[in-house]
């Protein structure tokens, strides 16, 4: 079976297009305990230049994907000021299964967001 990996990208739904510049820190949870396991930005097209996680280092587990969708909005001229509705939008997921693609998008607006699990 092949190794899998985790992989996401950023749409600007309010804009209609990719979100680029956004940053990514992806964590590995384990109880109370965060561990910081990779940080990405996205590219033009919304995407990591490469999966956040994958082969031998993706294992059974819990995880949280954090965007930095505040810096995003501010910088694209969609939200100004130090308290935003949205700033930090935290997503966690289970990861049963080491060997699969875990594609974990998110949907952003200044006052709203979605995400599923993409292909």
């Amino acid at each position: 079976m092949a190794a899998g990996r985790v992989t996401t990208h950023v749409l600007d739904t309010a804009r209609g297009k990719p979100a680029a510049g956004v940053k990514i820190t992806l964590y590995r949870l384990s109880g109370q305990s965060h561990r910081k396991i990779a940080e990405a930005m996205t590219n033009a097209d919304g995407r990591t230049d490469a999966p956040m996680l994958a082969g031998e280092a993706l294992t059974e587990g819990r995880y949280e994907l954090v965007f930095s969708a505040g810096d995003y909005l501010r910088a694209s001229g969609q939200a100004s000021g130090e308290l935003l509705f949205l700033d930090e939008i935290p997503i966690r997921f289970g990861v049963p299964d080491a060997g699969q693609h875990y594609h974990v998008p998110l949907l952003i607006s200044p006052f709203a967001y979605s995400t599923y699990r993409g292909s």
